[in-house]
């Protein structure tokens, strides 16, 4: 009796603990989607992800978590949530990163890189580096690429 009553205890320990984290996935999802302006409340990022964000680094090719996500959704900045790009612009380069031949409306802004030869692109919202966007080379009609580090952006799939 007393072993029968140990178990139902540790099955119904597992229960609560499976419980809890069920929940806080589920909060976290929700934070996700929120996009601020103020510093104090952007993302916590990894040291890979700071290097590329803030310090304006470049993941190696070949092996940013997004570049063959095929799902229809948003990408959204990294660091403050904010929407970047949509599945429908992404396309295959063979570049090494994923490639978007168009941004949403106002959430990109282009800088001239510190090299001179090429343009930088930003989150409009806080700032933070995503890449390069290159001009006329004729991978799709648009004729852009916005060349883009995995590691600068979250992806959030449509709901269905």
């Amino acid at each position: 009796m007393k072993a029968l009553m140990n178990k139902a205890f540790i099955l119904a320990g597992l229960l609560v603990v499976t419980s809890l984290t069920a929940c806080a996935q589920k909060e976290k999802k929700e934070q996700v989607q929120k996009t601020s302006k103020n510093p104090m409340e952007w993302n916590k990022l990894t040291k890979a992800e700071e290097d590329v964000i803030v310090g304006k680094g470049t993941e190696y090719p070949g092996t940013g978590k997004l570049l063959n996500n095929k799902e229809k959704g948003t990408y959204i900045c990294r660091r403050c949530n904010a929407p970047l790009f949509r599945s429908e612009n992404k396309f295959e380069s063979e570049c090494g990163w994923p490639s978007f031949d168009d941004e949403i409306k106002g959430a990109v802004l282009r800088i001239p890189d510190a090299d001179g030869m090429r343009t930088e692109i930003v989150c409009a919202n806080c700032k933070a580096h995503l890449g390069h966007v290159f001009i006329g080379e004729g991978f799709t009609n648009k004729n852009t690429r916005n060349c883009v580090n995995s590691v600068s952006m979250a992806f959030v799939p449509d709901k269905k």
